[in-house]
């Protein structure tokens, strides 16, 4: 048994700390307290960091359509350095037009001049060696019509690419500098069928594409979102990086999602030696994230959600007709009510079969509502519409996570629209011309 604390020992309940005066008697110290305050809100307001600063964001590498083939591996030796590594990229060269389809005998000449960049993803050079793993970038109006690709073109619609990443136990989109992030920022998409719109996450972005995003269900929100970018739809590639132990190997599992209700698609696993190698395992699984979505796009899956377009709603022409003719007497009747309200008169609105009696004017009242998420903001706007003597409710301002404003035409005294809110089951506080409700 091993006593790590041994010394003398002193009777229970024994106090040997002196007596203090409360600090209420010593105004000396609490003076000095007040100034220790005072000085650290001042200097702490100097050092606050807004949540949109700090080190992220990386801007998108320009998309090309260029046609590129990659993970060409040569291993030559030549006469000196440059003579091995001049003969790796020729040999590169060829192998990735014979990848592509291309016809073996066509002449270095010509082949070099199809080719407009050398991309050098690993290399290795010695005195007459020359080890590398290279990607060739061939020029599309040169070597398409070789090819039989000059008609290739995107076929899909813009489509939002939200990237997650889950390390450490923890998800992160934008919030700071991450391998994913940057593996898609330099991703170049070249003949994919697959219209990708990346976001650098800078700025507001990384406060409005978080992970919490991608549980949000409310259209109308990912509407708005979707216009910020003139996206149509929403692509989510997730990765998740679990490390063996310090040092040592890397698994990767990458989950491919879409659209707004974040559903799943397919899955794979790759791994990785160590953390060096974990961007050539990035790059990996953009390929196949590409080939995945590229798939289900052949396939009819991956298409733009119809909810997400507000004008591909359909009604039967019955009863599309009925609610055009009824908007027309509801319009009618508030213009009178509005006309009457202007000249200082009431006048009475017929009521229909079986409803409450109607207002006798209109009026526009504010109501502050609290919005924790998407899903609350259609919440209060229905149940405000569907509330008896409501004319029409809009959001004239909207804060989620807090509290948003929007503005009731109601046919009545505030009173009358208090009550008529509390019988909905909203708990109303009035306050002036406005009200805040809550459930």
């Amino acid at each position: 048994m091993f006593h790590w604390a041994k010394g003398p020992r002193f009777p229970p309940m024994t106090s040997f700390a002196p007596a203090l005066r409360p600090i209420a008697r010593r105004p000396a110290l609490l003076a000095a307290l007040a100034l220790l305050i005072a000085l650290v809100a001042a200097f702490a307001g100097q050092r606050l960091i807004a949540q949109v600063e700090g080190d992220r964001g990386i801007a998108p590498v320009a998309s090309s359509k260029d046609i590129e083939v990659g993970g060409i591996k040569v291993d030559v030796q030549g006469a000196d350095a440059k003579d091995a590594r001049e003969k790796g990229w020729k040999l590169a060269q060829r192998r990735g037009w014979v990848m592509l389809g291309g016809d073996s005998s066509i002449s270095d000449a010509n082949l070099e001049d199809m080719v407009s960049a050398m991309e050098i993803e690993h290399e290795q050079i010695g005195p007459r060696r020359y080890i590398a793993t290279l990607g060739v970038v061939f020029d599309r109006a040169k070597a398409g019509p070789l090819l039989g690709k000059t008609a290739a073109k995107r076929s899909s619609a813009p489509m939002l690419t939200i990237p997650v990443l889950r390390e450490g136990g923890t998800y992160t989109v934008y919030e700071t500098r991450n391998p994913w992030q940057r593996a898609w920022a330099e991703f170049q998409p070249g003949t994919s069928t697959i219209d990708y719109v990346r976001a650098s996450g800078s700025g507001g972005e990384s406060l409005l594409l978080d992970f919490g995003q991608i549980g949000r269900r409310s259209r109308s929100w990912w509407r708005t979102i979707l216009d910020q970018f003139g996206a149509a739809d929403v692509l989510v590639p997730v990765a998740e990086l679990r490390r063996q132990w310090p040092g040592g190997p890397v698994i990767g599992t990458f989950t491919a999602r879409y659209g707004p209700d974040n559903n799943y698609l397919a899955s794979f696993q790759l791994t990785a030696e160590n953390d060096d190698g974990i961007p050539d395992m990035l790059q990996e699984a953009l390929k196949r994230f590409d080939s995945i979505y590229s798939s289900a796009l052949d396939r009819g899956i991956l298409r733009p959600d119809p909810t997400l377009k507000v004008d591909t709603i359909s009604l039967n022409p019955t009863v599309a007709a009925l609610i055009q003719n009824e908007r027309q007497i509801i319009d009618a009747q508030e213009a009178a009510a509005n006309a009457a309200a202007q000249a200082g008169e009431e006048i009475p609105v017929e009521a229909g079969p079986g409803s409450p009696a109607a207002p006798q004017a209109v009026t526009s009242y504010v109501v502050q509502f609290s919005t924790p998420n998407g899903a609350a903001v259609d919440s209060a706007l229905s149940s405000l519409r569907a509330t008896p003597g409501v004319r029409g409710a809009s959001t004239s301002s909207i804060a989620i996570g807090g509290v948003s404003v929007m503005r009731v035409s109601y046919g009545g005294s505030l009173d009358e629209l208090a009550n008529a809110l509390r019988a909905r089951g909203w708990n109303v506080a009035q306050g002036g011309n406005s009200l805040s409700i809550s459930r």
